[in-house]
């Protein structure tokens, strides 16, 4: 059993830490309302446990009521050394997360990696999991080197191509463009792809701020909505629907890698 790291967040800290050489502009008072918006108290409490890993998630669910229904479970391969990469949209931008680690993490014995807000990587119990990307500041330098080592290892990635949680688009809740990276690190480490449909969405007043700061041209406000969006999740119900394996010699080179990624996109949506 995985030591257990038992922790208190401090979000002063992670923002002033995010915020760097800026931090000294930031007031007081701010800091003290994002501590009560993000319901720090309810997100330490459970933190305190010290859970880790597959652990983790598997109390996270429990300590929110949060229940999942998984279809095409069967489509999951077995844990026999072969390495997959794990697809999917990403509605929620946190259970989503927790969710897949939870059902591919007990498969895979936690041998999973998958792309993490760096901010998350300040929470000991998910930094097993984690290639951290920064989403505040610029890109870390060393990403290309961490994802290179990461699908070149024995480990399970799970991807969410969009980098970002659902936008509300045409008036559907659904991912931005999808990257090609999976598509072609996974050809380069000759993973099959596996592809996963989660289903859900966050608040109204989610989309708003999201279309507001895209629209503006502003930091991404939406992302510091998260906590509270993942609190609303308590005693929700979910849906995952689990694909058949695309082979990925099937992804020939008739194509592009980013046609490629937005017909696995189309898919998903499909399942």
């Amino acid at each position: 059993m995985t030591e257990r790291r038992p922790q208190t967040l401090d979000i002063e800290q992670v923002i002033r830490t995010k915020a760097g050489k800026n931090a000294k502009f930031i007031p007081q008072f701010l800091i003290n309302w994002f501590k009560k918006f993000m319901r720090l108290d309810y997100i330490n409490e459970f933190l305190e446990k010290g859970y880790v890993g597959v652990e983790f998630c598997e109390e996270c669910m429990k300590h929110l009521g949060v229940n999942i229904i998984v279809e095409g479970r069967e489509n999951i391969p077995a844990n026999d050394g072969k390495r997959y990469t794990f697809v999917s949209n990403h509605p929620l931008g946190a259970i989503d997360g927790v969710t897949l680690g939870t059902i591919l993490g007990k498969q895979y014995d936690g041998n999973i990696k998958y792309l993490m807000n760096d901010i998350v990587m300040f929470l000991e119990g998910m930094k097993p999991f984690g290639i951290p990307v920064n989403k505040v500041g610029g890109q870390s330098r060393n990403l290309s080197a961490l994802m290179d080592e990461a699908y070149g290892s024995d480990t399970q990635m799970i991807i969410f191509p969009a980098g970002l949680c659902s936008r509300k688009i045409d008036g559907k809740i659904q991912d931005i463009e999808w990257g090609k990276s999976f598509v072609t690190k996974s050809r380069q480490t000759g993973r099959d792809i596996i592809p996963i449909h989660f289903e859900g969405r966050n608040s109204e007043r989610f989309y708003r701020v999201a279309t507001w700061c895209k629209r503006l041209n502003l930091f991404n406000f939406a992302m510091l909505l998260l906590p509270d969006e993942m609190f609303k999740s308590a005693g929700k119900t979910y849906k995952v629907k689990i694909g058949k394996p695309i082979p990925i010699t099937s992804l020939d080179r008739s194509k592009k890698d980013i046609e490629w990624a937005r017909e696995i996109r189309q898919h998903v949506y499909e399942l």
